[in-house]
């Protein structure tokens, strides 16, 4: 199964890699002044102005782990358009593009959120579902 776009953005969230579809990447910027809100969520780390817009900053590996953003920021902001949302993913490094399809999940394998995986020299990468994890944020700070 591979989203529409067919390639992903390689990235290291919370000590992991992963694959975000490039069909949802708008752009890869160097993080901004964040700014705390109130969020059920806590890997929302909170909001930055980004073009204009103020938009949820959120921790990719916290959000993974189901845990709070760590004290350390991010290097890297990840936007990403997910059902007209804008969201900000702070991730430690934006690695390589990958322009090929994704594989299926193997099965038995349990990889929490994958849509599907990419094969690399390093092993499986985990493709992200990024629609349902976006779902996972339950308010919307920017709103």
């Amino acid at each position: 199964m591979s989203p529409k776009g067919g390639g992903y953005l390689l990235v290291r969230a919370g000590g992991r890699r992963v694959g975000l579809d490039l069909a949802q990447v708008v752009e890869v910027l160097d993080p901004g002044p964040t700014y705390p809100v109130p969020a059920v969520e806590p890997a929302v780390r909170g909001v930055t102005s980004v073009r204009g817009r103020i938009i949820p900053v959120i921790h990719l590996g916290a959000l993974l782990e189901g845990t709070a953003c760590p004290a350390a920021r991010g290097d890297v902001a990840i936007v990403v358009e997910l059902g007209g949302r804008m969201l900000c993913l702070e991730v430690e490094e934006a690695e390589t593009v990958l322009m090929e399809p994704g594989l299926a999940v193997p099965p038995g394998t349990a990889l929490a959120w994958a849509v599907a995986v990419a094969r690399t020299d390093d092993g499986l990468v985990p493709l992200l579902d990024l629609t349902t994890l976006g779902a996972r944020i339950k308010e919307d700070p920017a709103a």
